[in-house]
């Protein structure tokens, strides 16, 4: 597989500059190995339960076949349409992946309460849901559980049938679940919310949906060998350094112009923002991300304290 990353400017400078030491330090390669002492002792502790992210994708092949037979359950009782209860990284990732694959697939990420009852008094006699917390907690995504469980009652279904339970080993959801007979699906506990993509967040709602997740799993599998590499070129290492040392005026760039009209991932753009916004600005620094489309003014007259990437 093939990646990479075009940079002109201030990111170009920025790349220069910075890519040979971290290619030096052994950047890439110390993430993938999960080295949790990258980011300083302070970050030591947390940074320790949070790379489980790298080895994701290999992990979710292991789901596949118990989530493709009970799709195919699912289908054979006519239960077609899924929707999806799950605030923040445990929705937007499936959202981004169904969309592109051109699935349908019902996100429930508000409490608003028109958008909880379009959910709710449509299909439910062929409607599965996929309720995902991490913490198990998550005062929004519970409150959508129970308002499907109400229905479901209302109408003479069996919630148990009809509700699948994401969330993290040991969560208060799990122990919910298990106690009311739901079907559960645990996540590997090391991996963040917004870093759950290719975990059970993000890989049960799509192949429930209908997603056929296996070429997806193995593409990032394959980016994997390339970012993991300790080399000048690693995209990886260059978009990093473009992002947080390319110069302005001011000092460095400080906010992000996404711009994804060529992406073939829908909703990439959203998606990027995410990961970015609630990745950075962690000790007072980071940089504010900023989806933008062909139109925007910011393109025509980009400010010295943007960075484009797109």
């Amino acid at each position: 597989m093939e990646l990479e990353v075009a940079t002109r400017g201030a990111s170009a400078t920025a790349v220069e500059q910075v890519v040979p030491e971290l290619v030096r330090e052994k950047i890439a390669s110390r993430i993938f190995s999960q080295d949790h002492t990258i980011w300083g002792k302070d970050a030591e502790a947390e940074s320790s339960i949070r790379l489980g992210w790298v080895d994701a994708a290999t992990e979710s092949l292991d789901l596949l076949p118990e989530l493709i037979a009970l799709r195919g359950q699912l289908s054979s009782k006519g239960i077609s349409r899924v929707v999806l209860c799950g605030m923040g990284g445990s929705s937007l990732a499936p959202e981004v992946i169904t969309s592109t694959s051109g699935v349908p697939l019902v996100v429930l990420d508000s409490t608003y309460p028109s958008q909880v009852h379009d959910a709710i008094s449509k299909d439910l006699d062929r409607t599965v849901v996929i309720v995902s917390s991490k913490s198990g907690s998550t005062v929004e995504t519970d409150s959508q559980k129970r308002a499907f469980e109400q229905a479901f009652e209302e109408l003479g279904i069996n919630k148990t049938e009809r509700i699948i339970i994401v969330t993290d080993p040991g969560s208060p959801m799990q122990k919910q679940a298990q106690s009311d007979g739901y079907r559960i699906f645990l996540a590997n506990p090391n991996v963040g919310g917004r870093f759950s993509a290719l975990t059970a967040f993000g890989v049960v709602p799509s192949v429930l949906a209908g997603v056929d997740m296996e070429p997806i799993l193995h593409e990032a599998i394959e980016a994997s060998k390339v970012l993991c590499l300790d080399q000048l070129g690693n995209p990886g290492l260059v978009v990093g350094a473009a992002m947080a040392r390319s110069e302005s005026s001011s000092g460095f760039k400080d906010k992000l112009g996404i711009v994804s009209l060529t992406s073939r991932i829908h909703g990439f753009g959203n998606w990027m923002e995410q990961l970015i916004a609630e990745s950075t600005g962690k000790i007072g620094r980071g940089v504010l991300p900023v989806v933008l489309d062909g139109n925007s003014p910011e393109l025509n007259n980009v400010a010295d304290d943007v960075l484009i990437i797109g």
